[in-house]
This record gives structure tokens, C-alpha cells and sequence, in this order.
């Protein structure tokens, strides 16, 4: 058999000392797979699912605190331990207070004021509109639920005479009638006179429009002050003349729709 030269036997020592070399890398290769693994494991293994966590957490603790020591002749966790021997009194339930609902603050005490203030004017505005249909005065008093307030609008036809300030007799029963649900009340009532744009007469006790609206609003702040005896703390007075029209004060009818007054119980709170 033909022996291998020289040459062919570097050259194969050659081959096998480079095949040494690399085979390394097929086990680092293989200690970073499962490094790779490892650690896939454990984030897997890491995320918790917290809703299942947090029931798991508070029924251990709720349990735990509900029972008492078996050391202490107690009747453990499960309370079936030394029933009979068990010197530890029963766990006491405290009483706890009614939780408000997920995603809500509690309310302040100014916005309870205000949600009790929306059911009295809801309850003022029915029992308003049962008097003036009982008494049949739709055709003189116009009741309307603003943003401000609750507005009654009164017609100066059966409050005033043409060009005067002094109430009617017939004003009395509507206004001792406000005046009276109007003590119950915990809100700021407002009071507005307004005439048309009809200049008054030369022989008037006003010098004009302007005059004569306040003057008509301050009757009827006088009324509840003086006859129904109410606080002057919970109402505002103004005279606005023929600056603010409801009506055309080029016809008849317009211009008896502007001779008004407006009392407007106020979405406001008293101090």
C-alpha cells in the first residue's frame, strides 16, 4: 500500500486542526439557544394576571383576619378548631361606609345644595302652574323654566294702571300666593320692571321710562317685604325701561307684551 507523502500529510493535519478549532462555536451556539429559552420562560412566567391576584390577596386576608389563633385555644382559620375550649371573643364586623362608585368624586357639599335647590324649583314651577290654571290667568302670567331660573312674568294689566307705579288690589292674591312658596325657598329671586318705548305723559310722577320700570319693580319687592314679611337678603331689584322688548312696539299688542314684570327665581344659592 502507497504511504501518504509528506505534503498529504500536512494537509490533512491541517484540515482536522481547523475542524478543532470550530467546533466550539456549535456549543456556544447552543448555550446561548437555551439562555434565550431560559429567559423566555421566565417573562412568560412573570406576567401575572393582576384581577386574579388581587381576588386571591384579599380573600387570604379577609380570611385570615375573620379567624382566630389555635395557639390560643382559638378557633383557627377555618373556625371549626377547639370549638368547644376557644376563649377568643367572635370576630366583630365594623360597620363600613357606602363606597362611591368607581370613576366618582363624592360630591361637595355646594353641589348637594344645588341638587337639592333643582328639586324645590321643580316642585315651585308645578305648584305655579297649578294656581294660574285653577285660577285661570294664563292670559296675564307667563311661567317658563330659563337657564338663570324659574321666570314668572307678570302683565302690568292687572298690576298697574297706565303710567303708574302703585299695585292693583287684584295683584294681591298672585303676589301673597309667590310670597308665600317663596319663604321656602333657598334662592336669590330677581325682580325686573320693563314699560314699552311709549314716552310717559306730562302729567306723570316719573321722569321717564327708567323711573317708572324701577319704581314698578320696587312695588313688588315692597310687597314681599313689607306684606309677606320675607328677607330683603334673598332678593335684587332693576328697572330696565324699554331696553329689553318681547314684543313689537310698533303694534297694540306688542307694546302690551313689553309692559311687564319679571321675577326670576335663581339658580343661585343665598350666602
Amino acid at each position: 500500500m502507497k504511504q501518504p507523502n509528506r505534503r498529504q500529510r500536512l494537509r490533512r493535519n491541517r484540515n482536522h486542526q481547523h475542524d478543532q478549532r470550530d467546533r466550539w462555536m456549535i456549543t456556544y451556539a447552543d448555550l446561548i439557544t437555551l439562555l434565550l429559552i431560559f429567559f423566555v420562560v421566565m417573562y412568560a412566567m412573570s406576567r401575572l394576571d393582576t384581577e386574579k391576584y388581587e381576588l386571591v390577596t384579599h380573600a387570604l386576608q379577609s380570611t385570615f383576619k375573620s379567624g382566630d389563633s389555635v395557639l390560643e385555644m382559638g378557633s383557627g382559620v377555618t373556625g371549626t378548631a377547639d370549638t368547644e375550649k376557644h376563649k377568643n371573643p367572635p370576630p366583630t364586623v365594623e360597620p363600613t361606609e357606602p363606597e362611591t362608585p368607581k370613576g366618582e368624586e363624592p360630591l361637595s357639599q355646594r353641589e348637594l345644595a344645588f341638587r337639592a335647590q333643582e328639586e324645590e324649583l321643580a316642585g315651585f314651577m308645578e305648584v305655579i302652574r297649578q294656581y294660574v290654571a285653577d285660577n285661570q290667568l294664563e292670559e296675564d302670567i307667563f311661567i317658563a323654566d330659563e337657564p338663570q331660573g324659574i321666570a314668572i312674568t307678570l302683565s302690568d294689566r292687572f298690576l298697574f294702571d297706565v303710567g303708574r307705579a302703585d299695585l292693583k288690589p287684584g295683584a294681591a292674591p298672585v303676589l301673597s300666593k309667590l310670597s308665600s312658596l317663596f319663604g321656602d325657598l333657598d334662592s336669590i329671586i330677581s325682580i325686573e320692571g320693563h314699560t314699552d318705548n311709549v314716552p310717559v305723559g306730562s302729567n306723570s310722577s316719573y321722569k321717564d321710562n327708567w323711573e317708572l320700570s324701577g319704581a314698578r319693580a320696587m312695588s313688588v319687592l315692597r310687597f314681599f317685604l313689607e306684606v309677606g314679611d320675607l328677607n330683603p337678603a334673598g332678593f335684587q331689584y332693576a328697572g330696565y325701561a324699554d331696553t329689553r322688548p318681547t314684543g313689537d312696539n310698533a303694534t297694540m299688542e306688542g307694546r302690551q307684551k313689553n309692559r311687564r314684570v319679571e321675577i326670576t327665581v335663581l339658580r343661585q344659592l343665598k350666602e
